[in-house]
This record gives structure tokens, C-alpha cells and sequence, in this order.
């Protein structure tokens, strides 16, 4: 298959399961309400992908959330690295010739950073979105490699730098788009534009 994925981490709206470490400083509800915004920039963004879109929840296909002509699924794995590992081994094994996968929590995030993505893994293995807390909002392979989901200390500020560290032993080329930041923390949505547009 000469085409290419896009698969989108998302989580469902439940108590207590969306942005757990932002509801403690400003509660609940408001947290709820920054990711249903989050949820439609990203929704906004991958409208006019020209890859095919598979959108996987975290814990049951809400069809509510995403209106188009997408793939749905839900994640599956014990912890973010098995989920993403096999939602790759999943689109591989489909034969799709590049497969780059993103968070739903980014403000900015624009369908050029997505483009460009693709766009590297014609002369790249990998490409990497660094994000601002020292993790990464994109990852994408032209092949599987799976040793990057294996054995991380995940929502840690040094996960894309010790990744890079252990792809650097092996002859992969690496690509890397451009930092962003990812909401997960109360200073995290301070240097966004929902804060200032809260304001």
C-alpha cells in the first residue's frame, strides 16, 4: 500500500482521566473544558490531512468526538509506550508506507507540522515533535522499530533526549520537526494561547 497514517491519541472524557495533573491546580471541570478545546484544534487540524486517519481512544470508541470519514479504535496496552507500539505494529501490518502519530493536547499544532512529518520519513526512519516538558507530540517510522516504547519512564522531562541517546547506537536517521508545547500541567497551559484567551 503506497499510503500513509495518521493515527491520533485520544482520550475520553471521563472523571478523574483527562488532564489529571492540570485538574489539580485548577479543578475538574475546568480541565474537561480546556481539552474539549484541545480536542477541536486538533479535529481542525487533521480536517485537511491527506493521509488516511485513524482516530484511537483511550478507552472506548466515542464517535461523538470526531466527525468525519475516520478510522476508530481504541488503544491497547498497559502502559503509553505497549499502546503506542502496537498502534503502529497495527497499521504496519495494514501496509501502510508511513504511519505518524500525535497527542490530542496540542494548541498549536497546525497541519503543516503534520505534512512536514510525512514529508521527512520519505528520507528519514524517524521523525520526532519535541514538545517543551522534554517529551515528544509526534513520532513517526517508515518501518517498525519498536525499542523507543520499551522500557521509558514516561511524562518525564529528559523521555525525548534519553530516546535520542538510545536511537544515537543505531544507524537510524532521525528527523525532527519543530518544539511544541503539549498541555499537561498548569504552567503548560500559561504559556498557551487558551490561557491568554481565557485572560
Amino acid at each position: 500500500m503506497d499510503k500513509d497514517l495518521l493515527i491520533v491519541f485520544v482520550k475520553n472524557i471521563l472523571p478523574g482521566k483527562v488532564k489529571t495533573r492540570l485538574a489539580e491546580k485548577i479543578g475538574e471541570e475546568k480541565a474537561i473544558q480546556i481539552y474539549r478545546q484541545l480536542l477541536k484544534i486538533t479535529e481542525n487540524t487533521i480536517r485537511e490531512a491527506k493521509s488516511d486517519v485513524e482516530i484511537c481512544f483511550s478507552e472506548f470508541i466515542d464517535s461523538e468526538l470526531f466527525k468525519g470519514s475516520y478510522d476508530l479504535s481504541v488503544q491497547c496496552g498497559n502502559d503509553l509506550g505497549e499502546r503506542m507500539r502496537n498502534a503502529f505494529h497495527r497499521g504496519f501490518q495494514k501496509k501502510y508506507k508511513n504511519i505518524v502519530l500525535i497527542g490530542s493536547d496540542l494548541p498549536d499544532l497546525q497541519l503543516k507540522h503534520i505534512t512536514q512529518a510525512f514529508k521527512e520519513l520519505n528520507n528519514s526512519d524517524l521523525v520526532f515533535g519535541p514538545a517543551e516538558d522534554g517529551g515528544y507530540y509526534l513520532i513517526g517510522m517508515n518501518k517498525m522499530i519498536t525499542f523507543p516504547f520499551e522500557n521509558k519512564k514516561w511524562s518525564t522531562s529528559d523521555l525525548y533526549q534519553k530516546t535520542k541517546v538510545e536511537l544515537s547506537q543505531y544507524e537510524y536517521q532521525i528527523s525532527e520537526l519543530e518544539t511544541l508545547n503539549d498541555i499537561d500541567t498548569y504552567e503548560d497551559f500559561k504559556n498557551s494561547p487558551l490561557f491568554r484567551d481565557s485572560l
